[in-house]
C-alpha cells in the first residue's frame, strides 16, 4: 500500500536559524509560527519524517507569505528539494495574487516541477478568494498546467487557534463555484464543508473538490472520517499530517485506527492522492 501525505510544510534552514527575523518580516508567517512550539522543519527533517513512520511521498506546501519575495525565494528551496529528493517529495508552491508578477511566477514554478499551488492564506495574504477576477488568472494558468490549488479552510465555529483565520465554507464555495473545472484541495475537512454535501447543489459543485485531513486530531472526534465518507464519498479524502505540526508516526496511528473498512484507509492514506498526483 502506498502512502502519501498530502500536507506537510518545509522551510529553508535559514528560517529555522533567524526565526526572529522572518517574524519581524512577514505577517503571515508571524500569525503561524510566533510561538516557539511552533515546530519548523527542513526537507532533510521531513524525510527522516517518512523514513520512521513509513510514508512513501509527501506533498510539501509552502505558506501563504504576504511578501511576493518571500514567495519566490522559498518556492526556490521547494524545488530545489523535488529535485534532491524526487521519489519522495512533491512540491506545491506560493504566490501572492496581488504582486503584478504573480502569473509569472506560477508558470515559472510550474516549470520547476511543482504541481500545484498551496498553502493559499487569502485571509492574511489580502485577497479574495471569493473574486472572480481576482483569481481568474490564477485559475487560467492552473487549469492549462495542471496544477491543484490547495487552500486553507477554518471553521465558522469552535475553538480559536494560532493561524485559524477566516477562510471559511462560505468563502470557498464562492471560490468553488467561480471556475467548476478547477481542482481544489480544502484542508482541514475545508472547515466543515462537506457537512454541507447533504444538499444537492452543493454535491454537484464538489464534484472536482478534495479534503485533506490535517489537524484532525486537533480539531475533530475520530469519526468525522467515517461521516465524511458518507457525504462526499471515500475517493474525495487524502490522508494528510499538517507535519511538523502533528507528528507523522502520530498522524498515521490515528489513519490506521480509525474504524473504516481496509479498502477505504487505502484511498484515503494513497490511492487518491496517487490518482490525483502521478
Amino acid at each position: 500500500m502506498v502512502i502519501i501525505d498530502f500536507h506537510t510544510h518545509i522551510f529553508p534552514p535559514e528560517v529555522k536559524e533567524n526565526r526572529s527575523y522572518y517574524l519581524k518580516r512577514d505577517h503571515c508567517f508571524a500569525a503561524l509560527y510566533s510561538d516557539d512550539k511552533a515546530k519548523l522543519a527542513t526537507a532533510e527533517e521531513l524525510i527522516l519524517s517518512m523514513n520512521r513512520a513509513g510514508i512513501d511521498r509527501s506533498v510539501v506546501l509552502n505558506i501563504g507569505w504576504a511578501s511576493a519575495e518571500l514567495c519566490r525565494w522559498s518556492n526556490d528551496y521547494i524545488m530545489q528539494s523535488i529535485k534532491r529528493y524526487p521519489e519522495h517529495l512533491i512540491g506545491f508552491c506560493s504566490i501572492q495574487p496581488r504582486d503584478s508578477e504573480a502569473v509569472a511566477e506560477l508558470e515559472r514554478c510550474s516549470r520547476g516541477g511543482m504541481r500545484g499551488i498551496g498553502e493559499v492564506r487569502s485571509d492574511i495574504q489580502g485577497f479574495d478568494l471569493g473574486d472572480k477576477a481576482t483569481m481568474a488568472p490564477i485559475a487560467e494558468v492552473a487549469q492549462r498546467r495542471g496544477l491543484i490549488i490547495l487552500s486553507h479552510a477554518s471553521e465558522p465555529v469552535g475553538h480559536s487557534y494560532p493561524g485559524k483565520g477566516t477562510i471559511t465554507p462560505e468563502l470557498l464555495y464562492q471560490f468553488i463555484a467561480n471556475f467548476p473545472g478547477l481542482r481544489i484541495v480544502l484542508a482541514h475537512w475545508g472547515g466543515g464543508l462537506p457537512f454541507y454535501a447533504l444538499m444537492p447543489e452543493v454535491t454537484e459543485a464538489l464534484r472536482n473538490v478534495y479534503f485533506d485531513t490535517a489537524a484532525s486530531p486537533l480539531l475533530y472526534y475520530d469519526w468525522v472520517c467515517q461521516h465524511a465518507v458518507q457525504l462526499v464519498g471515500a475517493d474525495k479524502i487524502l490522508f494528510g499530517s499538517d507535519y511538523p505540526l502533528i507528528a507523522q508516526e502520530k498522524a498515521i496511528k490515528w489513519a490506521t485506527s480509525l474504524d473504516l473498512p481496509q479498502e477505504v484507509k487505502t484511498k484515503i492514506l494513497g490511492e487518491n492522492a496517487e490518482r490525483l498526483l502521478l
